[in-house]
């Protein structure tokens, strides 16, 4: 008998906050490491028509998402930066025709260096856009070839320079623990984004990840005490130049952070249009999770109709604590007991049992107002999470 998703005491309150995720697919060359919904272009990007299809899929979603505020939008992929200005000025005046779009809204565009003309990121700002996250990943051109990435270092300090002048708020994301990469490489990565002195930094550990073609011909990587080391550079170094460390991955200079991806962490809903895009969506009664199909020629052919929905399920009860957790404890001062509440319609009774193990474990701090993992619960964060899966 399939399970009763029927909220505790009338349910949600209110819903959460609502941002809109917009994925573009296709990007230059698949990079070895990457798991994402990409797909290497093959001749021009068909921008028209899937502008055409992102519309039909908003118009479609509306009824969900009627009379919310959308706070913040973040166009990723893929290489959105393969689209046009034009074309991302369309997209969002659909956003801000369509949805109820907040003045203030945070409009995030993932560039890619490779990708990087001067006067395409200025014209991306007159759409606009209001903070562009840079795909760095690092300035050593072995590492970048290792990567697969299609910039080299020159064209990586072009694109961060450029971006710098360009917009007031701009993230880099680096990775590391690379291919052949030494302690000495990984903190010279860092030292350089930090001399440009970047609003956001996001600093990834690389992982092998399934259906990659790093997962089908490994590459040597550093051992998990060369990787720990390096880990504990970018939290030393990024500490030592004002970043403040708000999430597994992400450090930001004061009144910086990300409120797009702030905003998944804190359990609020979001509506995902584009090929492969996922939701997570609240009402009264329920929360569902949806995607959309992943291949850019079915989504072009189904977006706005029933099937192009490959998922459309509620969250069930018992999956609730794991599910707000998996996002809340990335965040590195956890979050307000009564959040818990009010963002799964659940009282944090729910979560006891992981909760009370963590503590013991050393795993979690709490007191009456917040729930926060400790430093070793950020070291072992899969541990951690796994007290929660029922």
């Amino acid at each position: 008998m399939p399970e009763q998703v029927i909220r505790p005491a009338g349910g949600l309150a209110a819903p959460p906050p609502l941002a809109l995720y917009v994925h573009l697919p296709w990007c230059v060359r698949k990079c070895p490491y990457c798991d994402f919904n990409s797909h290497a272009l093959r001749g021009e990007v068909p921008e028209d028509a899937y502008l055409d299809a992102l519309e039909r899929d908003i118009t479609a979603a509306l009824p969900q998402v009627w009379g919310r505020e959308v706070a913040s939008v973040f166009i990723g992929g893929g290489t959105p930066s393969l689209f046009s200005a034009a074309g991302i000025d369309r997209l969002l005046t659909l956003a801000r025709t369509l949805l109820r779009m907040s003045p203030l809204a945070e409009i995030t565009l993932e560039a890619n260096p490779g990708t990087f003309e001067v006067a395409r990121f200025r014209a991306y700002r007159s759409a606009g856009v209001n903070r562009l996250s840079l795909g760095i990943q690092s300035f050593h051109a072995r590492h970048l070839e290792a990567l697969g990435r299609i910039h080299d270092e020159r064209e990586a300090r072009a694109a961060v320079e450029a971006a710098l002048s360009i917009f007031d708020n701009v993230n880099l994301d680096l990775m590391y623990a690379l291919p052949g990469q030494s302690l000495a490489e990984a903190e010279a990565d860092l030292r350089a984004a930090v001399d440009y002195r970047p609003p956001h930094l996001s600093a990834y550990h690389l992982t092998l990840e399934p259906n990659t073609a790093f997962a089908a011909a490994p590459p040597a990587l550093p051992d998990a005490d060369l990787a720990a080391d390096m880990q504990e550079a970018v939290e030393a170094i990024l500490a030592g130049a004002g970043y403040a460390h708000y999430e597994t991955s992400a450090y930001a200079l004061p009144g910086q952070r990300c409120r797009h991806n702030l905003n998944y962490w804190r359990f609020g809903d979001y509506l995902g249009i584009g090929a492969g895009a996922h939701s997570k969506l609240s009402f009264h009664d329920r929360i569902v999770r949806q995607a959309r199909v992943r291949h850019p020629r079915e989504y072009l052919e189904r977006a706005g109709t029933p099937a192009a929905l490959a998922e459309d399920r509620p969250v069930g009860r018992r999956d609730l604590p794991f599910e707000f957790m998996m996002n809340a404890l990335r965040l590195t001062g956890g979050f307000p007991v009564d959040l818990f509440q009010a963002r799964t319609g659940l009282p944090i009774s729910a979560a006891a049992r992981g909760v009370e193990e963590g503590a013991r474990r050393g795993l979690l701090e709490r007191d009456l107002r917040e729930i926060r993992p400790t430093p070793l619960g950020r070291r072992f964060l899969n541990d951690l999470l796994g007290l929660f899966l029922d």
